[in-house]
């Protein structure tokens, strides 16, 4: 049986700023893009969560819920700083440590001695060197798996953990939501509802050859999940090899310069995850996604080794003439340069195409 530990540092960008600055302790902060930019929130307290503003939401409209909202830049030099003091802690207890983010890790510590071997005496112990070396707060999730783990940690947050016994597992995921799931977004979380299916318990009632039939391959997936059954390593050197963001929207964009007007705000967020990386790699194709109103969608590609709005909007305007309909869903993303495929190839990563435009 599997120890797996999931750390999740809280609000950590608006953690680290209220840290370096104590007198914002208290009041409504966040940490974003301006309003006049078309940014958006990265992340905030839970005072302001308290008015309703979150990740992601669009920076103008976080200050219209909370006018009294404090709007910090994102520092990201402090951040990684801060990442990598609370990695080095966490090596202390395992090697197999899978940084998901600057806020996020999996530790393996199955068969660690350390805290007589409980996973639970680790995470508390963990979380209040977190809080006495590096001056913010973390929650844990304990379980047997990933998938319990990550679901776990946000059980008791802020500055809390959870642990889900071997023994309680198939209550405790029978009981939850299907966006708990991991690749469960708003769309198949809507599809799922549509068939009466709101929890993993109702969702047990499908066989995989019914979910294979409905969602593809991914139906096997949420055949296991369902029962939280999760056999994902905790993979140190889990190597990424794209990152994109996306956007459904509550409704169509109806031509192509709404969605022009709207790839800034994406772009940002999409540059705002890639500053997350702890140690992203050189970038070999920039590429936009657009799904339209029938469901129908496409992908535009280049090779870029260092790609800007102006390539992002050339690429969309590629996608939406494919179809020319009114569009639900836009992304825009990267994919890495795969140096073990280079290699392999003979290839040399200084000779790749720079720009197709």
């Amino acid at each position: 049986m599997r120890k797996i530990i999931h750390c999740d540092c809280d609000c950590f960008y608006a953690s680290v700023e209220m840290r370096d600055a104590p007198a914002l302790r208290g009041k409504p902060l966040a940490v974003g893009g301006r309003a006049e930019t078309r940014g958006v929130i990265a992340t905030c307290n839970y005072e302001a969560r308290a008015f309703g503003v979150h990740s992601a939401m669009a920076t103008a409209t976080a200050l219209r819920r909370c006018p009294q909202l404090i709007l910090r830049s994102p520092d990201f030099r402090r951040y990684r700083e801060a990442s990598q003091q609370i990695l080095a802690i966490y090596r202390e207890y395992t090697p197999l440590v899978e940084p998901l983010s600057l806020d996020e890790a999996y530790l393996d510590v199955t068969g660690v001695e350390r805290c007589r071997g409980s996973a639970t005496l680790m995470a508390e112990e963990i979380r209040a060197r977190i809080r006495a070396e590096i001056g913010i707060t973390a929650s844990a999730g304990i379980a047997s798996n990933k998938f319990l783990a990550k679901v776990a940690s946000d059980w008791n947050k802020p500055d809390g953990q959870f642990i889900v016994h071997p023994a309680d597992t198939d209550a405790f995921v029978a009981v939850l939501p299907v966006e708990k799931l991991f690749g469960v977004g708003k769309v198949t979380a809507g599809r799922l509802k549509k068939f009466g299916i709101n929890t993993c318990g109702d969702l047990r009632a499908w066989d995989i050859s019914r979910l294979s039939a409905e969602f593809g391959r991914f139906g096997a997936n949420l055949y296991q999940l369902c029962r939280g059954i999760d056999e994902r390593p905790v993979r140190p050197n889990r190597i990424r090899k794209s990152l994109s963001v996306e956007t459904t929207y509550a409704q169509d964009l109806p031509d192509i310069a709404t969605c022009h007007a709207m790839l800034p705000a994406l772009i940002e967020e999409f540059w705002r995850r890639y500053e997350r990386l702890s140690d992203p790699r050189p970038i070999h194709n920039a590429m936009v996604k657009v799904k339209f109103a029938d469901f129908t969608q496409t992908t535009a590609e280049c090779v870029h080794a260092s790609p800007d709005e102006t390539i992002w909007q050339a690429l969309l305007g590629e996608a939406y003439a494919r179809q020319g309909k009114a569009v639900r869903l836009l992304g825009v993303g990267i994919r890495f340069i795969d140096e073990n495929r280079d290699a392999e190839n003979g290839e040399n990563n200084g000779s790749v195409q720079l720009d197709l435009f």
